[in-house]
């Protein structure tokens, strides 16, 4: 026992509800005042700061002022990371439990079910749709326990400088994040699509967050990808 690692402090922190909701508000990586994170969580004023200042003094939130205002955000991005495990093993028992329920899906910050990070790859909303476009357009097909890459898709992957015969195995899998119900797509080539992303520059990291941040400019070049070809 002396050699396992001590999780229970942290256990203990994330295992109130409360404290847990005011975890999750932040997970975006935006920074919020303990009357906002009190609202959110259903707290008197008073109850939420005694919260946070455990969440503080456990190292998982940090404080700022900004303006003569104390802000609280997120202390690290391991501590966003580990919440977002925590968020798919959350959904994954629940299917595990009941496999014939429809699984649910956790309400979260807008930025975090649009785009976001998910093992490597691009998750969200933006991920699953192109995802749904790729296999429309006959770039991947899926199969029962595995997903391929097309003759098609390797072609139309070439064009954008991901070579799939130098990916690492699996190159593409099937991926459900806790903020969708779709699959988008995991695996080596989810991962070259989201280096693409980012050396785009259509895609950004959010700092402390799981989040990922979408220009303008990449949300239109995504959107386009696999998109329906015109005659």
């Amino acid at each position: 026992m002396e050699a396992a690692p001590c999780i229970s402090h942290i256990a203990s922190l994330l295992a109130e509800p409360k404290r847990t909701a005011m975890l999750w508000a932040l997970m975006d990586g935006s920074a919020k005042s303990s009357e906002e994170l009190a609202a959110l969580a259903g707290l008197s004023p008073a109850s939420a700061v005694a919260h946070l200042a455990r969440l503080t003094g456990g190292g998982l939130l940090r404080s700022e002022n900004r303006r003569g205002q104390r802000l609280f955000r997120v202390a690290a991005a391991d501590v966003s990371a580990a919440i977002d495990a925590l968020a798919n093993t959350t959904m994954a028992s629940a299917t595990r439990c009941r496999p014939d329920a429809a699984p649910s899906v956790l309400i979260a910050p807008l930025p975090l079910r649009h785009a976001r990070l998910c093992n490597g790859h691009l998750g969200g909303e933006l991920a699953a749709g192109l995802y749904q476009r790729m296999l429309a357009a006959g770039w991947i097909e899926r199969h029962e326990q595995r997903t391929d890459v097309t003759l098609k898709g390797v072609q139309r992957l070439a064009d954008l400088g991901i070579y799939t015969q130098a990916l690492a195995s699996p190159v593409a899998c099937d991926c459900f994040d806790w903020s969708q119900q779709l699959p988008h797509l995991g695996g080596a080539l989810g991962a070259g699509l989201l280096q693409l992303f980012l050396q785009s520059n259509w895609v950004s990291l959010v700092k402390e967050s799981q989040a990922l941040q979408v220009n303008a400019s990449g949300t239109a070049e995504i959107n386009r990808l696999a998109a329906p070809e015109h005659p």
